[in-house]
């Protein structure tokens, strides 16, 4: 037995350990809050959010698979990045369609599990928790192509040069390519797993030594118009994707929205971020199909660190923070090209969302460890979906990678403010909102504190308020909407009233969108155009 003494010490250790302990889980317990403040100091930037409804976002995703086109087999790793009690809240799987044509595991050095069955476990859980699983053929079976193989026949020769026989899916095999996918939808069916969407290819601009297939954008119209009404989108409640093309090229799209026999067929407009103009090409492809009632999903894209480095005795780094930022400028960027969703490349990288446990990565890349960017991803990911993008105005630069950047949101009864400053300086950020709000909360992230979270503290309804907005940082704000729908109503009313105003009328009095070569009534008055 302890001397008195000690056990009087060891007990006065205990209360005072007790202490802090309790301490801490008060001060946890305790609602953290912000309100509404200005600094004279700090430059203030404006911004109007309007009523002009742009596209509805569908969600956030990823890959289900790592290294040479593995599938993920690990279910926790869905149970860590899908669903609402998740962290990051992913909603939408992407999986590799192999080429295939009875669902059996033929191996390949490209595509080490090259079957249907790899990817079962992780999409019937992703299921589970409400997610959307599409399928992409990377290539169609060897046996329907001009090199009889599933590579897409890019080789390097002994010399350097690049040569080989390009991959390509034979004319006469155009009849059995949709079959072909039939039988996939109805093997994943038959195993548990309703598949929502397919797409035509992926990256058909890309010439690989890997698992592709090539089709120009005329090959592909054919291919759609004289053989797309074979896939059983009906049977199988499937939605049909576009290829994939590399960079978002629109000429891929155009060859399909152009004629209205193909454009009938096709629900998403799909393509990756890859090369110079991407951002641009997608605010193209998305904005024509916007107004033919088509989504476009960016359904592939990885944001590497710049700090990677080679060598036989290289250690590759981390995202630094300001690249975190970077890569949640692209997720909204997308947004405001009108995508409706934004699927990730792998789940499993140092760049990526949870730690590979790579030996020669700096560490914090641990194996299984949720990395900083799937709670950057959050931030998108768990409340987007479901919300349509409203328009807005702002004193800041409007460019791609711009210093600063928002967006703005309409979900039910909350309006969404996401703002982006990726340089070291504090502003006061001043908002004008279409809607009185009287409350929610705001998700920040700095490097010191990601994903905190505190409620907005707002004495009365307002629709103008200023905060202070932290250098390199990202923040959400979740107003909820004073009157809810009731307000809402009331502005989309005198919105109409103003569109109404500024319409165009001819002659008989019916509407005019684009009044050219004729008399025309606008504001009351007859106009010569």
């Amino acid at each position: 037995m302890l001397p008195k003494k000690n056990m009087n010490g060891i007990m006065k250790m205990k209360f005072m350990l007790a202490a802090v302990l309790f301490a801490a889980v008060h001060a946890n317990a305790q609602e953290t809050k912000v309100a509404p403040e200005t600094d004279p100091s700090l430059t203030t930037l404006q911004l109007t959010v309007n009523t002009t409804r742009y596209q509805t976002v569908t969600g956030f995703g990823a890959a289900a698979c790592f290294g040479a086109m593995e599938p993920i087999r690990d279910t926790k790793v869905i149970d860590m990045l899908y669903g609402p009690d998740s962290k990051v809240g992913l909603n939408i799987l992407r999986m590799e369609i192999s080429p295939n044509l009875v669902g059996d595991v033929k191996e390949e050095w490209w595509d080490p599990i090259y079957d249907w069955n790899g990817y079962l476990p992780v999409t019937k859980r992703a299921k589970e928790y409400g997610a959307i699983v599409f399928g992409t053929p990377w290539s169609p079976p060897a046996v329907y192509k001009t090199n009889n193989s599933a590579s897409g026949g890019q080789v390097t020769n002994d010399d350097g040069s690049v040569g080989g026989e390009r991959g390509k899916l034979k004319t006469e095999n155009y009849k059995d390519f949709f079959p072909w996918l039939n039988t996939f939808l109805t093997y994943m069916s038959n195993n548990g797993v309703n598949v929502d969407a397919v797409a035509l290819q992926n990256e058909p601009d890309w010439w690989v030594g890997y698992s592709g297939c090539l089709y120009t954008p005329e090959e592909l119209h054919e291919l759609v118009l004289k053989y797309a009404k074979r896939l059983n989108k009906s049977k199988f409640g499937v939605k049909l994707i576009s290829a994939e093309s590399l960079n978002f090229t629109p000429s891929y799209s155009d060859a399909l929205l152009d004629d209205p026999e193909t454009a009938q067929h096709i629900e998403i407009l799909g393509g990756h971020l890859y090369g110079n103009p991407p951002l641009n090409n997608m605010k193209t492809v998305a904005t024509k199909g916007l107004n033919m009632g088509k989504e476009t999903w960016m359904t592939e894209h990885s944001f590497d660190p710049r700090g990677e480095k080679t060598g036989a005795d290289r250690v590759i780094d981390l995202p630094t923070w300001h690249e975190e930022l970077l890569f949640a400028e692209e997720l909204n960027e997308s947004m405001l090209a009108n995508a409706s969703a934004y699927i990730y490349w792998y789940m499993i990288a140092h760049w990526s969302f949870i730690g590979s446990g790579d030996a020669t990565v700096q560490p914090g890349n641990d194996k299984g460890k949720l990395l900083r960017r799937g709670l950057i991803m959050s931030h998108f990911a768990k409340h987007l979906p479901g919300a349509t993008r409203l328009g807005y105005s702002s004193s800041a630069a409007e460019r791609t990678n711009a210093p600063v950047e928002f967006s703005s949101y309409i979900k039910g009864d909350s309006l969404i403010v996401m703002a982006i400053d990726t340089l070291p300086r504090d502003y006061n950020l001043k908002m004008k909102l279409p809607y009185k709000v009287k409350g929610g909360k705001r998700i920040q992230s700095t490097e010191d504190a990601v994903v905190a979270e505190a409620t907005l503290d707002i004495s009365e309804p307002t629709d103008e308020l200023t905060f202070r907005f932290p250098g390199r940082s990202l923040s959400t704000y979740i107003f909820t909407i004073d009157n809810g729908t009731d307000a809402i109503s009331t502005v989309e009313t005198e919105e109409q009233k103003v569109r109404e105003d500024n319409a165009w009328y001819n002659m008989k009095g019916q509407r005019v969108d684009n009044p050219k070569n004729g008399v025309f009534i606008h504001r009351g008055k007859k106009i010569l155009r």
